[in-house]
């Protein structure tokens, strides 16, 4: 008989890895319901502390400190949220959006387009929004990068403030901010346009974001809040997006120049941070520790990951495909990444081949 081929063996190990896991995908709801809602308030106790304690005290460090990774960890839900069915937990998402979304202008359903990260055909290429391939660039694409975070926040209360309801009136301006402004993305040449079935669910969380701004727009024309305020706002916001976006330098490993990735090598070329430390516990809260096994199993809960990871581990040890996918800290992947991007010339940088398909 003719041997496998590799796309059957492949098959075969995911088939395998998967009926060692396979009772850790139903979703426990009072977990997320508990999670969310500890998070939420400890991030909007820690805010008022911030807001309210004496400037330059101790409690106003910490308030901003504690605040701004608690709203990480609230906002890191939105991730599975994208991954529960559309019917499943519908009064999750709503609180979610009140609780967190609409008050930091996340909303979740700029998110949707995260499905298309996991796909063949998109994952590792310029279609892909989450994927920039900054170890296959040089050091100064992954600098650009990490100084957006400052504009990040302003970028939102732009989109939501200014360029969303401008939209409602200038069609031209709307079909720009549907295809460039309508999605969560770390890849700026990124280019879609938002799905007509989801723009009833837009302009509502529009809407809505809207009037959160009007609200303290008009107690800063009208009442206690000062420009102080908003400063103070926009340092919290930034603090807490930042999280997100200083960790997902470990995300992947982002030395891909755009060609398609099997299963296997989506697996391969995302991160599993295993080293159980205070950094672990801030940077990937919500089971993003283990992105390469989402990668491997998008479906499986964050409450699931750690068992179904030690299976994993034990049933195929050391030498299987699942393996390489592990790093005992943040600092070893980000190291790496920053010495490939060192190394690589300005005439073979990937981001050409980014900035000319989209």
């Amino acid at each position: 008989m003719p041997g496998k081929t590799v796309q059957q063996e492949e098959r075969l190990w995911v088939r395998e890895a998967h009926q060692v896991v396979a009772d850790l995908f139903e979703r426990r709801p009072g977990l997320y319901w508990i999670d969310l809602l500890l998070s939420a308030l400890v991030a909007w106790t820690a805010t008022a502390t911030y807001f309210l304690a004496p400037v330059g005290s101790a409690w106003q460090l910490a308030g901003l400190i504690i605040a701004g990774i608690a709203f990480f960890r609230a906002g890191t839900f939105m991730h599975e949220i994208i991954h529960i069915g559309r019917s499943e937990m519908p009064w999750f998402k709503r609180c979610w959006n009140l609780l967190i979304g609409i008050p930091l202008l996340m909303p979740w359903i700029l998110y949707r387009n995260h499905i298309e990260h996991h796909s063949r055909a998109h994952f590792g290429t310029p279609r892909d929004g989450e994927y920039l391939p900054l170890a296959a660039a040089p050091l100064r694409e992954t600098i650009k990068y990490l100084f957006q975070v400052p504009v990040l926040s302003l970028m939102a209360l732009a989109r939501f403030g200014l360029a969303g309801p401008l939209s409602w009136l200038f069609p031209s301006l709307r079909r720009w901010l549907l295809k460039a402004g309508s999605a969560y993305v770390s890849n700026p040449y990124y280019r879609k346009t938002f799905p007509k079935r989801e723009r009833r669910h837009l302009v509502i969380v529009e809407v809505l974001c809207l009037a959160w701004i009007l609200m303290w727009l008009g107690l800063t024309l009208f009442g206690p809040v000062s420009w102080v305020h908003w400063l103070m706002a926009w340092g919290l916001h930034a603090w807490t997006l930042g999280l997100n976006w200083v960790r997902n330098l470990a995300a992947h490993s982002y030395s891909k120049r755009g060609e398609s990735m099997s299963h296997l090598e989506q697996l391969q070329d995302s991160v599993n941070i295993t080293g159980q430390t205070w950094l672990t516990v801030w940077l990937f809260p919500v089971g993003l520790r283990y992105h390469a096994l989402h990668h491997l199993f998008p479906g499986l809960p964050y409450h699931a990951m750690g068992k179904a990871h030690h299976r994993l581990i034990q049933h195929f040890g050391p030498d299987s495909p699942y393996a390489p996918a592990n790093y005992s800290n943040y600092f070893a992947v980000v190291a790496r990444l920053f010495r490939a991007a060192s190394s690589t010339p300005v005439d073979q940088s990937a981001i050409k081949i980014w900035r000319q398909q989209n």
